[in-house]
């Protein structure tokens, strides 16, 4: 696991989130609630389903990352972060690059079939932008000593760093996934 630059770091979540948020704006944000509703023609969930097991997992997250930034301004930041190994795993698992897998969403973050698809994506926009908001408070933060406990196992905590980079991971993941059922609805048009 290599150390990397703090500033790096953040800038490059950053960048993925404002993306994120981007991408919930241009396009989800402007869709039928039917679209959003309906499931992909393999039976996956539907864009308001992905983008709710998302806000799921923010409803645990973005208030312990609040939490922990706020708790810890005491501590001197230092300019490098570096994953520990367990963190540095949930990453590359989730991370569509390196994690190919599927893996079966856990108790409580298994998205409804009837949702309010508008509610649903303006919490989204509303969770991205709170991220960003959290990896501009992080700067002034440790990455390495605020520690944060996972959703599925409490008693396991992870760095902030692994956490930011495990979480927008995740994002990144069901991203695409709502992008490609985005997409069978735009050529099923044409």
């Amino acid at each position: 696991m290599e150390t990397l630059p703090k500033e790096q770091l953040l800038n490059s979540l950053e960048h993925l989130v404002d993306g994120h948020l981007q991408q919930a704006i241009r396009h989800f944000q402007n869709m039928t609630a039917h679209d959003l509703l309906q499931p992909a023609s393999n039976g996956g969930w539907s864009i308001a389903q992905c983008l709710d097991h998302l806000n799921s997992y923010g409803h645990y997250y973005l208030p312990k990352i609040q939490q922990g930034i706020a708790k810890n301004v005491h501590l001197p930041p230092k300019d490098t972060f570096k994953s520990s190994w367990l963190g540095a795993y949930f990453i590359k698992m989730m991370d569509p690059e390196t994690g190919k897998k599927k893996y079966k969403a856990f108790k409580g973050h298994i998205p409804a079939p009837d949702l309010d698809a508008y509610a649903v994506v303006a919490e989204f926009i509303q969770q991205q932008e709170n991220l960003l908001i959290f990896l501009k408070e992080a700067r002034s933060a440790d990455l390495n000593s605020i520690r944060i406990p996972i959703s599925i196992a409490r008693f396991i905590t992870l760095k902030l760093g692994d956490v930011f980079q495990f979480i927008i991971a995740h994002d990144e993941r069901h991203i695409r996934q709502a992008m490609r059922n985005m997409a069978e609805k735009t050529s099923a048009r044409f």
